[in-house]
């Protein structure tokens, strides 16, 4: 039921996380005003507002213009309420669980963002600094365990020096929204245990080295073509949120260590 519910209400996030995607990269507020169609600009009634289900009975076309409705829309939605219910079948009916779910909203509007416009806004990873530090050490008081919380800080702390120098060694290849976006994803990772932290740094770096080799082998990039990293370093921490400690103890068996 937990995650039932869950996805339920990862769907409706999912609505508001359009509007964040769309707005926040052009500087526009997410609340006003109301969302309507950029074709005819007549306002979406509540009726059509409905995720997926909306999008589906209007045939993915306003109900006043016939304007076309991406299917992005949807799309995103059930992303959402996908990854909703993922985190909640991970993390349990657990204190930690709204502070995970907040981080999933955030990863989902932040990808969808940096592929797009190749840039990770400030007004999405430093609010989710304070939010991370609040909400997880809540859940660490609540359920007893207040050391896991100085963990948390510490991995968050590391991660980000890591990514900082690899800034500096290497400025072109690497933006400063990667170095903020790896101090939030290392707080994260970290409450969950090192072994999850250690997999969620490395899939971001294998996912992206790999698409790179890919990309270029295939024609679709250069090594000068600019690739955003942030999408990399969402879907391996997502990954190692799931299964960071199985695959971070198959690594370490299959290296020896």
């Amino acid at each position: 039921m937990t995650v039932v519910l869950a996805g339920l209400f990862g769907l409706l996030i999912g609505s508001f996380l359009n509007v964040v995607v769309w707005r926040v990269p052009r500087g526009e507020s997410i609340v006003s005003p109301p969302s309507h169609c950029p074709g005819c600009d007549a306002p979406i009634a509540p009726r059509d507002n409905v995720p997926v289900v909306s999008w589906l009975l209007l045939r993915g076309r306003c109900r006043h213009c016939g304007e076309p409705i991406s299917v992005r829309y949807p799309l995103v939605e059930l992303l959402t309420g996908g990854v909703f219910a993922a985190l909640a079948a991970r993390v349990g009916l657990d204190w930690a669980l709204p502070a995970y779910l907040y981080l999933g909203a955030v990863l989902v509007a932040l990808a969808l963002i940096d592929l797009e416009h190749k840039r990770l806004p400030n007004v999405l990873t430093l609010p989710s600094y304070a939010a991370g530090i609040v909400l997880l050490g809540a859940a660490a008081l609540l359920d007893g365990e207040p050391e896991v919380m100085l963990r948390a800080l510490v991995g968050m702390a590391v991660l980000w020096g890591v990514y900082a120098l690899l800034r500096l060694a290497h400025p072109k290849g690497m933006g400063y929204g990667d170095v903020k976006l790896a101090g939030v994803l290392g707080l994260y990772l970290a409450y969950l245990g090192w072994r999850t932290w250690f997999a969620g740094w490395l899939l971001g770096f294998l996912l992206g080295g790999v698409f790179g080799v890919v990309a270029i082998l295939v024609g679709r990039a250069g090594r000068k073509t600019k690739v955003p990293f942030g999408p990399f370093m969402i879907v391996g921490a997502f990954v190692a949120i799931l299964w960071g400690e199985a695959l971070a103890d198959w690594y370490l068996r299959l290296t020896g260590v």
